[in-house]
C-alpha cells in the first residue's frame, strides 16, 4: 500500500512489487467517491480515502499489506488514513 500526499490530493496504490503492477488504486480524485470534488488533502479526506482504499483492496482479494508512506511522518493525515484502512479490514 503506497500512499502519496500532494498539496491538494491523496493517492493510494496497492502494488505487487515482484510483478511491478498496480493491483488497485484510489485517490481523492477517484470516481468511486461521489463527493470527490469536495475532498482535499486533509485528515477528514484521508479517513474517507483510507476506507475506500481498503474496500478496493479487499475486492481484489488483498487482505494484508505493507504500508509505504513515502517518507511522510506517521501522524495527522497519514495516521488517519492508516487507521481508517485498518478499521475497514486491512492488516499491516
Amino acid at each position: 500500500m503506497a500512499v502519496r500526499f500532494t498539496g491538494q490530493h491523496i493517492y493510494v496504490q496497492f502494488v505487487d512489487d515482484i510483478k511491478g503492477v498496480t493491483l488497485a488504486a484510489t485517490s481523492t480524485r477517484s470516481k468511486a467517491l461521489d463527493d470527490r470534488g469536495k475532498l482535499k488533502a486533509n485528515v477528514a479526506s484521508a479517513k474517507r480515502v483510507g476506507a475506500v482504499a481498503a474496500e478496493a483492496a479487499k475486492a481484489k482479494g488483498i487482505t494484508s499489506v505493507v504500508f509505504d508512506r513515502s517518507g511522510a511522518r506517521y501522524h495527522g493525515k497519514v495516521k488517519a488514513l492508516a487507521d481508517a484502512a485498518r478499521e475497514a479490514g486491512l492488516q499491516f
